[in-house]
């Protein structure tokens, strides 16, 4: 087991044996190793006149060294899941109103906790619902971190805490597998999907001499996928709970990075264990909604439609609403039987990538299953069978000129989608639009995985000014109160109510008196809020909660995108 050396945890103890105040070959001192260690923001980005997190955790390595571990022996193992900054999926401004810590629970390290030896004490501290402590890390034996890119900065102060404690690192999951070179301080790196993966470096491991890179080129078969270890987390803290029930995508969008790491094929798991999850959050207490994590849930309609749907309506009868939401592409449209029976089974929302009105953009992006079609009445369609089309937008395509912004505006404002993510174009590691931005040196560093941060990573064939200020014009024209409340009301007009609904739980009443009071009496939309609210209990009634609901998120992305402009008025320049 672990020898635990109290002076690795960095509370003011230097070792018998150094010299007083000594210094690192990085010309760092323990005392403001400790420092740092006690309020991770200090550490900068590499590059800054501030110490970087290269050379603190370069430091606390020299110094405090690494727990040396028993391998054969039980672990105590904690999962870490970085914060995630304030984004548009944040929803960060909304939980406010429900009382809830964090949108969704960390499914891929609860998934990898359940594929852990049995023998090993497992812990979860998810940064998004309580901070990370120092008797966290005084109690682990090892760490084990996984994300996604927008949360790189959350994780190295993460890493760089356990670094100063003397703990090995695993890190795992999409960020550690786009960007391995940038961890070189983590001591393994488990990338890929963990079915293939982990198993080999558990096996290392226990063998006492675990290397640092394990991956794959492979995609698993996802019927040995374990039911996630919900008993790690508090459900209360969250808005919804996680599932999954395929990976992969039949499409290949030139700007995705899902196919690159998951595959063209998807993979699925059967009914049985989609019912064996479902079970087991309704089991844990859970009544709320439920995501379909999938990137296309309708990948493989076949199987979708003859076994999951009927399965998940047949589970929907004997329990109280739980309605799920979910990402499909917008082909759903063409289907309406498809459509009818994801309604019966519970999904009211799907959220559908559009990008874009121009067919050249389209056609450029290689979105061909947008292309030839009324895009405007493939969402109408898609909302009248009772689902909720929320839309993903991107401006900066190479053919992209200056009437696409008004375009975007005229398309949202027109198709009655709320809640419509736009960003500028990205290209993340390993998608063919970075391997080709490459080739022409039009790439600027890494992808922060944020669509809504109005910064790109590639130098755009538009002038990056005018881009910005598109962008700009785009979201004063969608998210500010008056056409943010007309877009609502055009789409409650057209949507069909759901056939399942939530139960009323306390949550939903404090979120609702808490909106008339912080949008109806002091927010700048009030007007608008109270207008909409009578003409959805005259009009629509049973469309209600939809409405505050909608009311809430208008003000989560407002505060967002406020954010974000903001910042980039200080430097417009900056890519």
């Amino acid at each position: 087991m672990l020898a635990k050396n109290e002076h690795s945890l960095i509370v003011g103890y230097s070792p018998a044996t150094a010299t007083p105040d000594p210094r690192s070959e990085t010309g760092i001192s323990p005392a403001e190793i400790r420092k740092i260690h006690t309020d991770p923001d200090k550490l900068r980005p590499e590059g800054s006149d501030h110490l970087n997190y290269h050379e603190f955790c370069a430091a606390a390595r020299d110094y405090f060294g690494t727990r040396q571990l028993d391998h054969n022996g039980p672990m105590n193992v904690l999962l870490l899941n970085p914060e995630f900054p304030a984004t548009y999926w944040s929803f960060k401004y909304a939980l406010r109103f429900l009382g809830k810590r964090c949108a969704f629970p960390p499914l891929g390290l609860l998934t990898v906790a359940a594929m852990l030896p049995k023998a090993w004490e497992v812990r979860l501290v998810d940064m998004n619902v309580r901070s990370l402590r120092n008797r966290d890390l005084k109690w682990a034996d090892a760490v084990m971190i996984g994300g996604m890119v927008v949360q790189k900065e959350s994780a190295r102060k993460a890493i760089a805490r356990a670094r100063a404690a003397g703990l090995p690192v695993i890190g795992g999951g999409p960020l550690f597998t786009c960007e391995p070179e940038s961890f070189p301080e983590v001591d393994h790196l488990v990338l890929n999907e963990a079915e293939l993966t982990l198993p080999r470096f558990l096996s290392d491991w226990e063998a006492g001499n675990p290397a640092h890179l394990y991956e794959s080129r492979e995609y698993p078969s996802l019927e040995q996928t374990p039911v996630p270890r919900w008993d790690l987390i508090d459900m209360k803290a969250y808005a919804s709970m996680s599932i999954q029930f395929s990976r992969g995508c039949p499409f290949d969008c030139e700007f995705c990075n899902v196919t690159a790491l998951l595959g063209h094929r998807p993979r699925v798991k059967t009914p049985g264990r989609i019912i064996a999850e479902l079970n087991a959050i309704y089991d844990a207490g859970w009544r709320g909604s439920i995501f379909f994590v999938d990137d296309n849930l309708i990948g493989n309609k076949r199987t979708l439609q003859t076994e999951l749907l009927p399965a998940l309506e047949a589970w929907q009868k004997n329990r109280s609403g739980i309605p799920f939401y979910t990402e499909a592409s917008i082909n759903l449209a063409d289907d309406p039987r498809l459509m009818d029976a994801m309604a019966r089974a519970g999904f009211n929302t799907v959220f559908v990538g559009i990008e874009t009105p121009s067919v050249e953009g389209l056609a450029e992006c290689n979105k061909r299953q947008n292309s030839n079609r009324d895009l405007l009445e493939s969402v109408r369609t898609i909302q009248r069978a009772g689902l909720q089309v929320q839309g993903g937008f991107i401006v900066g395509f190479d053919s992209d000129g200056p009437d696409i912004f008004q375009r975007q505006i005229d398309f949202i404002q027109q198709s009655g989608i709320v809640m419509a993510m736009v960003g500028l174009l990205q290209a993340p590691v390993g998608t063919r639009l970075y391997a080709r931005l490459k080739n022409e040196n039009r790439i600027r560093g890494y992808s922060g995985g944020d669509n809504t941060a109005c910064s790109t990573n590639i130098v755009p064939r538009m002038n990056l000014t005018t881009l910005q200020e598109g962008y700009r014009r785009i979201f004063e024209n969608i998210y500010l109160p008056k056409p943010y409340y007309e877009r609502m009301k055009r789409f409650l007009r057209e949507y069909r109510p759901p056939e399942i609904r939530p139960a009323l739980q306390f949550a939903h009443i404090r979120a609702f008196l808490k909106s008339t009071v912080r949008l109806g009496v002091f927010g700048r939309e009030r007007f608008q809020f109270w207008r909409l609210m009578s003409w959805t209990l005259l009009r629509r009634k049973e469309l209600f909660p939809t409405a505050v609901t909608l009311a809430i998120m208008g003000h989560h992305f407002r505060k967002v995108y406020e954010i974000q402009l903001h910042r980039k008025r200080a430097a417009p320049t900056e890519l």
